[in-house]
């Protein structure tokens, strides 16, 4: 085992257990920075019939379900930052759609309409895979494929999936240098186990040539398609 492997091991099952940490809620407006008046409050969604790329929602208020809107709504960043964390997170994609999960902002665990395909062809760039490192462009490319979940857990588009990921932030000198990368300790995604000690050593997409951040905000991409949410919580581990 090397020595990240051994590092994130004893962390997942050592003195950083969230066990008896609380979760916060993240299904509540005044946690996030900004949320887009375009999301919908409701109590169902699903698929359009005359177009699986659409979804339908009738708005609710205080519905337990948020849809965001015509799908290209403005991000959800948390005001707080986090550092060693763990998040659980209920969500529904249309076909074809993409969203996403991003530890600090810039570490990115994908979301995307990949059912059925398979195992082999899996990359970062699928549901549950741990996001590629990118050109910004023009055009946008792949300068690798990332981390590709071991299975392919994702459900049909229009059926609810649930993604569970204990994150470990990157160690930093005074000077921001990595002295540890940071990386997924565990992740599951419909049950299945998708990630186990999996190494990030930049931020993701565009993103990789910023430096590596201790902590940062929790960000869920919401201007890639029509995503719903009806649970999203985060605790910190210590």
């Amino acid at each position: 085992m090397g020595g990240f492997a051994l590092v994130l091991a004893l962390f997942a099952v050592g003195g950083s257990s969230a066990d008896d940490t609380p979760w916060i809620d993240l299904m509540k407006p005044d946690v996030w920075k900004k949320v887009d008046a375009r999301w919908i409050e409701t109590d169902a969604v699903a698929l359009d019939a005359a177009d699986r790329r659409k979804l339908i929602a009738s708005k609710v208020e205080g519905g337990p379900i948020w849809v965001n809107g015509p799908g290209r709504t403005a991000n959800l960043v948390t005001k707080v930052d986090y550092a060693d964390c763990e998040i659980e997170i209920e969500f529904l994609i249309a076909g074809g759609s993409n969203a996403g999960v991003k530890f600090h902002g810039l570490y990115e665990i994908q979301i995307l309409d990949t059912y059925g395909k398979s195992a082999d062809s899996l990359t970062g760039n699928s549901m549950g895979g741990i996001y590629p490192r990118a050109r910004s462009g023009p055009p946008y490319g792949y300068l690798d494929d990332g981390t590709p979940p071991k299975v392919n857990a994702a459900n049909k588009a229009g059926e609810w999936n649930r993604l569970t990921a204990i994150w470990k932030a990157p160690r930093l000198d005074a000077d921001g240098n990595a002295l540890e990368h940071g990386g997924v300790v565990r992740a599951e995604l419909n049950g299945k186990l998708i990630h186990e000690n999996a190494t990030v050593k930049t931020p993701t997409g565009a993103n990789w040539v910023l430096r590596n951040t201790g902590s940062g905000p929790l960000m869920f991409q919401a201007d890639h398609g029509p995503t719903a949410i009806r649970k999203l919580r985060i605790r910190e581990r210590k």
